[in-house]
């Protein structure tokens, strides 16, 4: 799934890009040195303990699905209808 535009590049959710400078010169050298095998294009492994990410995405999957079943029709017309008068409501 492709994601919204970021710095002009597109680029798919969930893979991470190996940082690159912003200076012109700088990003076309690393460029080189990357199609000439004099430096390598990696992205520095994730310091984040897998087993704890995996928990904090079973919760967020599962979170909206049960907040909503718990709710009454009432309270989820109140939410939806303050939230339109925040997005669409005058300062």
């Amino acid at each position: 799934m492709l994601d919204r535009k970021s710095n002009g590049n597109l680029y798919l959710w969930g893979m991470a890009k190996a940082k690159r400078p912003t200076d012109i010169n700088q990003k076309a050298k690393s460029i080189v040195d990357i199609a000439t095998g004099e430096s390598e294009d990696t992205k520095e492994a994730s310091t984040k303990n897998p087993a704890a990410v995996a928990l904090g995405r079973l919760g967020g999957l599962k979170g909206g699905k049960a907040r909503a079943s718990s709710l009454t029709p009432e309270q989820r017309k109140e939410i939806a209808q303050k939230a339109a008068a925040k997005r669409w409501g005058k300062n």
